[in-house]
């Protein structure tokens, strides 16, 4: 129980109106000047009576007040954000924490609240903003102090310390401390493919005065890694190659400094995706057709793809004998566009040509090797590949995967294309809208063609065929680049709308970012990414036999084997956490994919130095100050003591709490000591007294 005090009062409980007394008092004193002036006896009783009929119109009270002392509430926070798991700081503040409140026990007149910090989002470590919302909810007269658990770095500092109260910080700690960290000044997010990226670094050294140098070692997609010496506290600018497209995981790391608190913060993590800048495009339509303006307007429409497009109108064996300063046509720039320029174009479309010897055979060969060194072709035939005038017959036969049959090539019947069951499994053709579902023969929605190409032997993967398994669609690769053949020109029906028409659009493009080497539509690919603290790696692959295991291997070098799960389609995945920041790698013994997890907080990693530079002022002028608590094998908890509101609350080696002396009035007795059966017969008494004075 509480001690309660009794405290005693004189107080004032009028009878009548306060200027009504202060009227009589004032009629009184001029009557008793008035007595006294002309001497009279009885003047002297006259006043003792008027002063008691003052004093009784007054209604003087003794009051007894019974009061409860009330417990004084002081506040312990508890730093748990991400900067205080380093070394043993978490486990250092746990025991400080249990000392602090064994010896508030002790204090029966003090409640010691227990306040964690938790880390949230990214904005780092928001101390005063929780110690705020709780002395919102304690009564400003009974908060006692505040005793804050952190190792300094504190990121919303404010002027004055919430509720006015003194604050104690301990810092689990020996003493302030020293750390190397290495800071992205500048890292772009994308970067285009054949074009160096610049990343913008420095290395500081905090806690440190030292002007001294630095190993920076880079190391870009599990390359061998790049060493290089920098200056401390200088920018420093890094040139990265971006030679695909797709995600470039860069790890950049410094070296350690000696008696660093940690090495955590030396590494970074930058992911950079590759772009392609304004692919080119190479269109030659053989002759005018319903499809080409199909081809024309898929194209056109894509703002990544910077088109050159040709019509050969007048093939060479038409002669109407029109003189050549007649024709409104141009000619058609053969060895600007096959040999001089063939190499700036990363995709060439041949729609329904023929060799009609616009492309002497040296042309046809330099486009094949375009295709071997990495280029990409796309073949859309109709009859003219079945004729004597076919490309099957040209250079161009070494890098197609097939060509039409001798005899009887051109098939002129309704059919509705079909995806084959690799194509099932292929990103080209998966999933397409109104396809027939995997595994059945069911007739897709698409409308019907008309006219195919019976090919000969094929080759690469055959995605689209016919109902009676003949192929229509065949991609390959060859050497460094790309192939692909539609053995039918009929696919412009799909634009037209006819029998409900089809995905042409779709199709279009996937096969011509496929062809360009576009990392989405890998078929056989390993991908990852880290988002919001999870590793996701998936295997894309058109074996029915995957997916099966990949090998995980974390920033530190911890090696995890986990099974992927089947999502359809060819394709298989898996998440698992990733909570350290670094490159993460994941393999499936054939291909290698990696991730950058960044910091999850940044901010609490900028600087892991335990401080009393960011608070130290704060406490200092609170009345409070800042305490080491040294390591977990030698702690030094300071006492907890009880000071009064005017006394420091920190000193050596002890923290204060101020008692602030606040209570609640349990009961009040009050006792009248003029009563009227008192105070009546004395004022009677002492004006019969004045009367008989003046009388005798």
């Amino acid at each position: 129980m509480r001690p309660e005090q009794v405290i005693a009062a004189l107080r004032f409980d009028p009878l009548l109106p306060i200027w009504l007394i202060a009227a009589i008092a004032t009629v009184a004193a001029l009557v008793c000047a008035l007595a006294l002036w002309r001497r009279a006896k009885g003047a002297v009783l006259r006043a003792l009576a008027f002063a008691m009929l003052l004093l009784w119109l007054a209604g003087p009270r003794l009051v007894r007040e019974t009061r409860e002392a009330l417990p004084d509430i002081g506040l312990l926070v508890i730093d748990q954000t991400a900067s205080m798991q380093v070394n043993d700081r978490a486990a250092v503040a746990e025991a400080a924490q249990t000392a602090i409140r064994k010896q508030a026990r002790q204090f029966r007149d003090l409640d010691l609240r227990t306040l964690t910090v938790p880390e949230k989002g990214d904005a780092g470590t928001l101390l005063f903003g929780e110690i705020e919302r709780a002395v919102g909810e304690i009564p400003r007269s009974r908060l006692a102090g505040i005793v804050a658990i952190t190792d300094g770095q504190i990121h919303d500092v404010p002027k004055t310390v919430p509720g006015d109260v003194p604050l104690n910080v301990l810092i689990p700690a020996k003493g302030e401390e020293t750390d190397r960290r290495l800071r992205i000044i500048e890292a772009p997010g994308f970067g285009i493919v054949g074009k160096p990226v610049t990343l913008r670094v420095a290395v500081d050294d905090l806690g440190s005065h030292g002007r001294g140098q630095a190993t920076l070692t880079l190391r870009r997609d599990g390359e061998p890694p790049r060493q290089s010496t920098v200056s401390i506290g200088r920018e420093q600018q890094i040139e990265i190659p971006i030679t695909r497209a797709g995600p470039t995981v860069v790890e950049l790391s410094a070296s350690p400094l000696p008696g660093e608190v940690s090495t955590i913060n030396n590494r970074a993590v930058v992911e950079i995706n590759g772009v392609r800048d304004r692919l080119r495009v190479l269109l030659i339509s053989g002759e005018p057709h319903p499809g080409e303006r199909a081809w024309r307007r898929l194209l056109k429409s894509d703002p990544s793809v910077d088109l050159v497009h040709f019509t050969i109108l007048r093939p060479p064996e038409k002669d109407d004998m029109t003189p050549l300063n007649e024709l409104a046509l141009i000619a058609f720039p053969v060895r600007e566009l096959f040999q001089d320029k063939i190499g700036e174009f990363d995709l060439i479309i041949l729609d329904r040509f023929q060799n009609r010897g616009l492309l002497p055979i040296p042309y046809l060969a330099n486009i094949a090797n375009r295709v071997r060194q990495g280029g990409a072709l796309l073949l859309s035939v109709g009859p003219e590949f079945s004729g004597i005038t076919s490309l099957a017959s040209t250079p161009l036969a070494s890098v197609l995967p097939g060509g039409p049959a001798r005899f009887n090539a051109v098939v002129n019947e309704q059919f509705r294309p079909l995806v084959t069951d690799l194509g099932q499994r292929h990103p080209v053709t998966e999933g397409l809208a109104g396809a027939n579902p995997p595994g059945t023969e069911r007739v897709p929605t698409w409308g019907r063609w008309y006219r195919r190409i019976q090919p000969g032997d094929m080759r690469g993967s055959v995605l689209l065929r016919t109902p009676d398994d003949q192929p229509l669609l065949a991609l390959d690769r060859v050497g460094e680049g790309r192939v692909a053949l539609l053995l039918s020109d009929q696919i412009w029906l799909w634009s037209r709308g006819h029998e409900g028409g089809g995905p042409q659009a779709e199709l279009l493009r996937r096969i011509a970012h496929w062809l360009m080497k576009e990392p989405a539509l890998e078929e056989n690919a390993l991908t990852a990414h880290v988002n919001e603290g999870r590793l996701t790696v998936l295997r894309r692959s058109t074996d029915p036999a995957l997916p099966g295991p990949v090998t995980i291997t974390d920033p530190d070098g911890k090696t995890t084997t986990a099974q992927l799960a089947p999502t359809g389609s060819g394709a298989g995945t898996v998440s698992l956490p990733a909570t350290t920041p670094g490159v993460w790698q994941a393999s499936d013994g054939t291909h290698t994919a990696f991730a950058a997890a960044g910091a999850a907080n940044p901010p609490e990693i900028a600087d892991l130095r335990a401080t009393a530079g960011v608070v130290g002022k704060l406490a200092s002028d609170s009345g409070g100050g800042v305490h080491w608590l040294g390591s977990l094998a030698s702690m030094d908890v300071p006492a907890l003591r009880r000071t009064e509101p005017d006394r420091p609350a920190s000193g050596g080696s002890w923290i204060g709490m101020q008692r602030r002396h606040d209570n609640i009035v349990t009961g009040i007795a009050s006792l009248a000591l003029l009563p009227a059966w008192l105070s009546l017969p004395v004022i009677l008494a002492l004006l019969v007294l004045g009367w008989r004075r003046e009388g005798a």
